[in-house]
């Protein structure tokens, strides 16, 4: 009796796995989700920049951890309205006017439930980006809910280096 129960479960178990929907792609893969975004961002002429990654609510719950969101909207809320928000430029293109001709995207670390990964950009223009710091964009990535999310963009200006996470917690001072 327990034998055919336990056959009928196994049974059961089986088929569920095989026709249930599987999480694959971008939720599943840090690599994945910057393929789509940079994907996107070289769409055209390779200046539509990445701030489809942030402009709303809705687009920063697809992609950014709960924890950057929260931090986002904080940042948000203190913002005067008229004013532009805490981040004044395009963290995916480290740019103020994105232009993208291709890119390399490189893991540097990752474990089970956290991630680096390099995004190198090259611009259209040959000298667009005179300092070599500033053509590296870095993504740490958290494993929530069992989705890849951004939890901070690093990149640098002139070889001086940015967080979003930390220009957000510094817009609190302001």
């Amino acid at each position: 009796m327990i034998a055919r129960r336990m056959l009928i479960l196994s049974g059961a178990a089986a088929v569920l796995a095989a026709i249930l929907p599987r999480h694959t792609g971008a939720a599943d893969d840090p690599t994945a989700i910057l393929t789509a975004i940079y994907t996107r961002v070289i769409k055209g002429k390779g200046d539509g920049g990445g701030t489809f990654v942030i402009e709303n609510k809705a687009a920063r719950a697809k992609y950014l951890s709960h924890a950057l969101v929260t931090l986002w909207n904080k940042a948000d809320a203190r913002t005067r309205k008229g004013d532009g928000g805490p981040i004044g430029f395009d963290p995916v293109t480290n740019s103020q006017d994105p232009d993208v001709k291709s890119y390399k995207i490189a893991a540097e670390k990752q474990t089970a439930a956290k991630a680096t990964m390099a995004v190198t950009i090259e611009a259209r223009q040959p000298d667009a980006r005179a300092n070599a710091a500033d053509k590296t964009i870095r993504y740490d990535f958290v494993l929530e809910g069992g989705q890849w999310k951004i939890d901070d963009i690093k990149g640098a200006v002139d070889g001086s280096p940015w967080s979003v996470r930390a220009l957000l917690v510094d817009s609190f001072k302001y």
